[in-house]
């Protein structure tokens, strides 16, 4: 277990350019340079950033610009000796640090604490043809969890990345067998507890990610609001705040899939940015784990909205957030310790983590 770990997540656009090189060409050789234990990039399906332009999957040209994300997690002493090379390299877009605790390998069993209303954030990451007893090995996970009462998972496929230090990339040839997956689930931190040793016994190499959240809905029921955070901490350095909006494909508002409509409206009423992610395969409660299968026309699959801005923009959003998701879906509120925006006309690039509050 590396206690003292860091989650180092971009947000940028899929034409994003640097050096005459893709951004996310660059950054993904950067983290295989430094054999960062795991990383991944996923390519989103809808979203915008600090200008306000929409980027979406439904224009179906050639020149699409879809919003990418790209993390890597490993110690805190690793992933700050990226953040000078990172930040050196000409960018536009978003850039958060946040605390996690990875495990690896032999997995022990751990206590979880929670307070009121929190949960715990799992996520698993694994190769997209890694296999466990000739199951997927993210259908085995997901089975796994739903059996054992986690409340909800989203698979979500990578197209580049590196896996305990080696970095792999998808192709149009090949089996692409070790691109990374990113498993995300949501739980009390008792289930969580223990189910980790049951997934480290399940696959060859476990790599685990832990981080507390506040659930503020669960299947359109109001639970808590974000915790009202204050704009600093303590010595005086930027607060933010990250919502998490866990629906799926076939989840409708006024006709159309609530992660559009909720970009969309963040969009119109002056949000900081927001990043849709459709998975391939997940569940949340009783529905048994399900995902997209070849040659189907409709679509299943799971949908992770993420929104990053300061607290009081949050609790804006959140009303949104609220008023959409009145009958499905599983949000999730959480800190972020540090952010860096860049844009052409300013770079804000302080990645000094405030203080847990």
């Amino acid at each position: 277990m590396i206690e003292d770990c860091l989650k180092l997540t971009t947000y940028f656009g899929e034409r994003h350019r640097s050096d005459r090189a893709f951004l996310a060409d660059i950054q993904l050789q950067l983290f295989g340079q430094r054999e960062i234990a795991t990383s991944i990039l996923l390519r989103g399906a809808e979203g915008f950033g600090l200008k306000h332009h929409l980027r979406t999957d439904r224009l179906l040209t050639l020149s699409e610009d879809l919003p990418l994300v790209s993390v890597a997690v490993d110690s805190r002493s690793r992933i700050e000796a990226l953040l000078d090379d990172l930040q050196a390299i000409e960018h536009r877009g978003l850039v958060t640090l946040e605390r996690a605790r990875m495990l690896l390998d032999d997995i022990d069993p751990v206590q979880l604490p929670e307070e009121p209303h929190e949960a715990t954030k799992l996520t698993v990451y694994v190769g997209r043809q890694e296999r466990v007893y000739r199951v997927p090995a993210f259908v085995a996970v997901c089975d796994l969890l739903h059996r054992r009462g986690i409340a909800g998972a989203t698979v979500l496929l990578g197209v580049d990345g590196t896996a305990h230090g080696l970095r792999t990339r998808a192709g149009f040839f090949g089996r692409n067998a070790d691109v990374p997956m990113m498993i995300i689930a949501v739980g009390s931190g008792e289930r969580i507890a223990r189910v980790l040793p049951e997934l480290g016994g399940l696959l060859r190499r476990p790599l685990i990610t832990l981080e507390r959240v506040r659930v503020c809905k669960r299947n359109g029921e109001l639970i808590e609001r974000p915790g009202a955070l204050p704009a600093t901490d303590e010595h005086g350095l930027a607060v933010w705040q990250k919502l998490m909006v866990h629906t799926s494909e076939r989840a409708l508002h006024d006709g159309q899939p609530v992660h559009r409509a909720l970009v969309r409206r963040l969009r119109a009423s002056g949000a900081r940015g927001a990043t849709a992610l459709r998975g391939m395969w997940g569940f949340h409660g009783e529905t048994a784990p399900h995902g997209d299968r070849l040659l189907q026309l409709g679509r299943r699959v799971p949908v992770v909205t993420i929104i990053v801005d300061t607290p009081d923009r949050i609790a804006t959003s959140f009303d949104i957030v609220d008023e959409l998701t009145t009958e499905h879906g599983v949000v999730t509120s959480e800190m972020v310790p540090a952010l860096a925006a860049v844009t052409d006309e300013s770079r804000r690039a302080d990645l000094r983590l405030a203080q847990p509050l």
